[in-house]
């Protein structure tokens, strides 16, 4: 809360979801190459580092010392209620299995919310060195530069990335809908960072993301920075079969029945 009773604004979380992502992204950096497996979740190939439970512990303690009275959502702990109607969502290491394995695509993903709806967010690159950020119609930045999606002249000359989920039934299907956009698109990329996936479609560096059975910590921070940089934004939900869906304007139409 400000001095005058009035809760944050949008953009005020902003700034701490970035300061604090980068203070994170820091902490995981600096741990890279030595990451060992903590636990597996879902299936086996759902796996969680001791970096990661490291990582969201500093992001809960750096969060609340700046908001005190915040609730909390991550993904490695139970969700804590506040005092107050800020809350947070952090996934404390988006693209594990990329840090398991060394690979640098990996990222740190905050969003800031106001009596339950994401207003803010921040997506540090932990190995790119630069941050992703938007608050609710303030646009978007990366590394606080004003950003947009890319132009492309149409579906066949467009970046498409996915990902794919830890159930092997859902990876079968998922591998169907590739079978059937590869012919019709530039080419398609798995990078295994869902919210880095929806920043760069943000800045033009993809021109179209989508994925299915991503939690709320995925995807919160960078739909925000996405929709705010002017990309077509569509959340999960059980009405579209729990896809996350984002793209340029100029190709959205075309993309989106091909992914069903």
């Amino acid at each position: 809360m400000n001095p005058s009773g009035e809760p944050p604004r949008a953009r005020h979380l902003e700034h701490v979801a970035i300061e604090v992502a980068e203070i994170a992204a820091t902490f995981v950096r600096d741990r890279a190459g030595h990451a060992e497996a903590a636990a597996t979740k879902s299936s086996p190939t759902d796996v969680v580092t001791h970096t990661d439970i490291a990582s969201e512990r500093l992001i809960r303690s750096e969060l609340l010392r700046r908001c005190p009275g915040s609730s909390i959502v991550g993904e490695e702990f139970d969700d804590a209620d506040g005092a107050n109607n800020v809350g947070w969502v952090i996934d404390p290491i988006d693209g594990t299995v990329n840090y398991l394995y060394d690979l640098p695509v990996v990222s740190i993903s905050i969003a800031g919310t106001i009596d339950g709806v994401v207003v803010a967010g921040a997506v540090a690159d932990v190995h790119g060195a630069e941050t992703f950020s938007a608050s609710a119609g303030e646009g978007a930045r990366q590394s606080r530069t004003p950003i947009a999606p890319a132009t492309p002249t149409g579906l066949d000359q467009a970046l498409i990335a996915t990902g794919f989920a830890y159930d092997a039934d859902l990876r079968a299907e998922q591998a169907r809908t590739v079978s059937a956009l590869l012919p019709a698109c530039r080419d398609i990329r798995c990078m295994g960072s869902a919210a880095l996936n929806l920043c760069w479609v943000a800045c033009g560096r993809l021109d179209g993301y989508y994925e299915r059975d991503l939690k709320l910590y995925d995807y919160a921070a960078g739909a925000l920075v996405a929709a705010e940089a002017g990309a077509i934004v569509e959340p999960p939900s059980a009405d579209n079969h729990d896809l996350t869906f984002a793209a340029s304007p100029g190709i959205a139409a075309p993309l989106r029945p091909l992914i069903g």
